[in-house]
C-alpha cells in the first residue's frame, strides 16, 4: 500500500465548509425542490432505454470508483470522513489516479439520479457543486495534507491529477 506517515498533529482535520455526502445529498433535495417549483426542459432522449443505459454506465462507474477509493482507506487503516485526522496518505491503486476517487464517483453517481430522474435542475446544479467541492472542500484538504505529510503529499500532487 503506498502511504507515508504523518508529519503534523495527529488530531488536526481538514475542516471543509462539510460534509461532501451532504453537499451531495442537499444538491440532489434542491433539485427535485426546483423540477416542482421552476419546471425546466431537459435535453436528453426521451428513449427510456437510452436513458436508463447512460444512468446505469454513470451509476456503475460511480460504485466502482467511490468503492475502490473507500477500500484504499480502509486497508490503509485511515478514515474516509473527512472530520477526522488521516492516519496515511493513500498514493496507490485508484489513488494513483485520481487524489479524489470517491467525490469523482459521487458526483457520477449524482449525475446517474439526474439522468435518470430526467432532471434538469439536479444536473444544473452539478456546477455550484463541484465548484463548491474544489474551493470549499478540496483546497482545504489539500492544505491539510500538505501540512500534515510535506513534501511527500506535494510530490503525490505533482503527479496525480486532483480529478481523473
Amino acid at each position: 500500500m503506498g502511504s507515508a506517515g504523518p508529519q503534523a498533529d495527529d488530531t488536526a482535520v481538514a475542516r471543509g465548509i462539510a460534509r461532501p455526502p451532504f453537499l451531495y445529498l442537499g444538491c440532489l433535495l434542491l433539485g427535485l425542490f426546483l423540477d416542482r417549483l421552476l419546471p425546466l426542459p431537459l435535453i436528453l432522449p426521451e428513449s427510456a432505454l437510452v436513458r436508463w443505459a447512460i444512468a446505469g454506465g454513470l451509476f456503475v462507474i460511480g460504485v466502482a470508483m467511490t468503492v475502490a477509493g473507500i477500500s484504499n482507506f480502509s486497508r490503509a487503516a485511515t478514515p474516509v470522513p473527512s472530520n477526522q485526522p488521516v492516519r496515511a496518505l493513500v498514493t496507490t491503486g485508484i489513488h494513483g489516479w485520481s487524489r479524489n476517487p470517491i467525490y469523482v464517483g459521487m458526483l457520477l453517481l449524482y449525475a446517474a439520479i439526474g439522468t435518470g430522474a430526467r432532471s434538469p435542475w439536479i444536473l444544473i446544479l452539478a456546477l455550484p457543486l463541484v465548484v463548491v467541492l474544489r474551493y470549499r472542500v478540496v483546497a482545504r484538504e489539500e492544505t491539510y495534507l500538505a501540512r500534515r505529510f510535506g513534501d511527500t503529499y506535494r510530490e503525490y500532487k505533482a503527479h496525480v491529477r486532483r480529478w481523473l
